[in-house]
């Protein structure tokens, strides 16, 4: 016999989500308000379906944890942490079910890390007959982050093994990831929703995906940071926001873009966007030049020249976590 819990039960903490939709009687979580969805680029809505970050938390003294699901092509695994350790990984992709077995029978905190590529949708958890169960009330400080697909992190080895996800459990942070595989165009509603969200650190990291789509030229680049950080500090006045300007990739370091932009003037262009800001009294912005995160000494960990490879993506968090963290948001 097992404890079948529903997937809006309220002793499951959905974290990392922005809003959760039924689907014929599974839960999507979403990451921007699905309610509200027009109202965003299209292809930032399909991003924004995938869980990148995004846990199922709660307590209890369970010897395992298993699930259904709906099945869909290209998901990542799940991953499960029992107080902050690391239990286990399940492929996902094409399955209806998952399962961690051989668990501790004492109270902890259970986190299911879900996946960070594709659509993920829960329609039950079973849990050990008898077992206990109650709703996390996290501690931690919360955390934003906006970026491209090298914040969404398609290609780490797992949920909990993406950049963000390995800063935030290090360091004590509550994770809600807004990276956006090849939709980070600073749109206002993105802005928007940073403003709308409690957030006790803000970061962004900008850049690659507007010299991809030429979305952005040397006359609207720095406004476009400008203003979007305005409208994140409306409800943000003091958090302390970091900036980065693009990591390192070969091929468009120094290559001109449909519209005249290489990665190194665009560096350029977000150190002095962040500079007026600072000029202009916000003493809570901080630069960060992406080259100082993962920069030349590290192109062997990008195999297509553009996305860091499992490795790079955790050489990528330990430099966030000394260069940044650990200044701008000390423990």
């Amino acid at each position: 016999m097992s404890l079948f819990l529903a997937p809006h039960d309220f002793r499951l903490t959905w974290q990392g989500v922005v809003s959760l939709q039924e689907i014929n009687g599974a839960i999507q979580p979403w990451r921007i308000p699905h309610q509200d969805r027009v109202l965003f680029a299209e292809p930032l809505v399909e991003r924004a379906a995938m869980a990148s970050g995004a846990r199922i938390a709660f307590i209890s003294d369970t010897r395992y944890v298993s699930g259904t699901i709906d099945p869909a092509p290209e998901l990542s695994p799940i991953d499960l942490y029992c107080d902050g350790r690391y239990c286990g990984s399940v492929p996902l992709e094409g399955k209806s079910t998952f399962c961690f077995e051989d668990l501790l029978g004492q109270e902890k905190l259970v986190e299911l890390w879900l996946p960070q590529f594709g659509q993920f949708r829960l329609r039950s958890l079973a849990l050990s007959d008898g077992a206990t169960v109650a709703p996390y009330e996290d501690p931690r400080p919360r955390w934003i982050t906006y970026g491209s697909s090298i914040t969404h992190c398609r290609t780490a080895a797992s949920p909990s093994q993406t950049w963000p996800a390995i800063v935030a459990r290090r360091r004590g942070l509550n994770l809600t990831s807004l990276g956006l595989g090849g939709q980070c165009h600073l749109d206002p509603m993105v802005a928007r929703l940073m403003r709308d969200l409690p957030a006790d650190l803000l970061s962004m990291c900008i850049g690659i995906n507007i010299y991809g789509g030429a979305t952005l030229n040397a006359r609207t680049f720095g406004p476009g940071i400008i203003g979007f950080v305005q409208i994140v500090r409306e409800k943000h006045p003091d958090t302390p926001l970091v900036v980065m300007s693009p990591i390192y990739s070969p091929p468009r370091e120094t290559t001109p873009n449909a519209v005249g932009f290489t990665l190194q003037a665009m560096r350029e262009e977000v150190a002095a966007a962040v500079a007026t800001l600072q000029a202009h009294g916000d003493r809570h912005i901080h630069y960060v030049n992406g080259l100082d995160i993962f920069g030349v000494d590290l192109g062997r960990f990008l195999p297509d020249e553009l996305h860091p490879d499992p490795e790079g993506y955790r050489i990528m968090a330990q430099n966030f976590l000394e260069q940044v963290i650990a200044h701008v948001f000390p423990a």
